[in-house]
């Protein structure tokens, strides 16, 4: 959804801390979109007796910024707040925390007098000392590795899916070009109230549904590498797969992290993604270390690659000059051909 620039706005907002035994790096960038629709949370440190948990978000907008930035603002506080999170029972804690900032936001005078009709998608992780809770809802995706290889990723809600795809139908709606109605391209949001207005149906019946996918996994300190959550503009352009190998590749170069997240979503411009694009890199203690030996054999690709590049245009410009050089002697022979055709006449 939205229009286009001239050319991709390329500057980056980044972010980064450590604590917890956590590292993390954060990277957004605006890209071909016309507006920078994206939000992030990263949280290394809860308060009160939460104070080793950690959380981190992704949200990414549409039809505005609006919902995603009251999203970055306040999901994590009415997941903190509910009933169930008291009672330590964190997975309902998520999915009712998610439900009730949809209930409370539609309530904004912006959204409830139908101005504003924006939406976003959310992928959230909560990292405790022994567990991982994943929730994603819409097409923002979270993916965990082990050995540069991705053992878990979240579910993109598309339309097109036949457990979504059956509930917008049974609420009054069509999947047309695999869209809601024709229009939107995901099946579950925070916001987007006008695909939630159907009488006598729950907010997870509805059209479009706020309701998370939530998963728990128990963390394991030696082969946890790295959790990654980011929006779409960056899957559109690479695979789970593709994503785990390149940053376990970078992370054996460098120990930055907003490098290596503004590396991965300058590759993923490089290969064509039109959206915004945010990503959060969440490094666990088992996480590759830069290697001299990595670095070096980096180092000599680049080489090889300069000295590749180098030859070619070299050898570029000697066949441009070598064309030259035959064009102005055909030109001359033309030259002096017609002036003898001149002296005949």
């Amino acid at each position: 959804m939205g229009a286009f620039l001239n050319k991709p706005e390329t500057k980056k907002y980044n972010e980064s801390g450590e604590g917890n035994g956590l590292r993390y790096g954060v990277a957004s960038m605006q890209g071909w979109r016309v507006e920078m629709e994206d939000a992030h949370h990263a949280q290394l440190t809860l308060n009160g007796t939460l104070s080793d948990w950690s959380y981190f978000a992704v949200f990414d907008g549409h039809a505005g910024a609006r919902v995603s930035a009251h999203c970055a603002d306040n999901l994590l506080e009415c997941i903190l707040q509910t009933d169930e999170f008291r009672r330590e029972e964190i997975a309902e804690a998520i999915r009712a925390g998610f439900l009730d900032l949809d209930k409370k936001m539609r309530e904004l005078p912006e959204l409830s007098n139908g101005g504003e009709k924006s939406g976003s998608t959310a992928v959230c992780a909560f990292v405790s000392p022994k567990q991982i809770y994943i929730a994603n809802c819409g097409d923002s995706r979270a993916v965990l590795a082990r050995n540069g290889a991705p053992i878990f990723a979240t579910r993109d809600h598309k339309p097109e899916l036949p457990s979504e795809k059956s509930r917008i139908v049974q609420a009054g709606g069509s999947v047309m070009i695999q869209r809601v109605n024709g229009s939107l391209a995901v099946s579950r949001a925070l916001g987007d109230y006008e695909y939630k207005k159907v009488l006598n149906r729950g907010p997870c019946e509805q059209l479009v549904s706020p309701e998370p996918e939530v998963s728990v996994h128990e963390r394991s300190e030696s082969e946890d590498e790295f959790l990654v959550l980011a929006c779409d503009g960056v899957w559109d352009v690479m695979t789970n797969e593709a994503l785990c190998a390149y940053v376990h590749s970078l992370l054996q170069l460098t120990d930055d992290l907003v490098a290596i997240t503004n590396q991965v979503i300058d590759t993923c411009l490089y290969k064509g993604s039109k959206d915004n694009m945010s990503i959060v890199l969440v490094v666990f203690p088992a996480a590759p270390k830069p290697s001299p030996e990595a670095q070096r054999a980096d180092r000599e690709l680049d080489e090889t690659l300069r000295q590749r590049f180098t030859g070619c245009y070299y050898s570029l410009l000697h066949a441009c000059s070598h064309k030259h050089r035959y064009t102005d002697r055909q030109d001359e022979g033309t030259d002096s051909t017609r002036t003898s055709n001149d002296a005949r006449g």
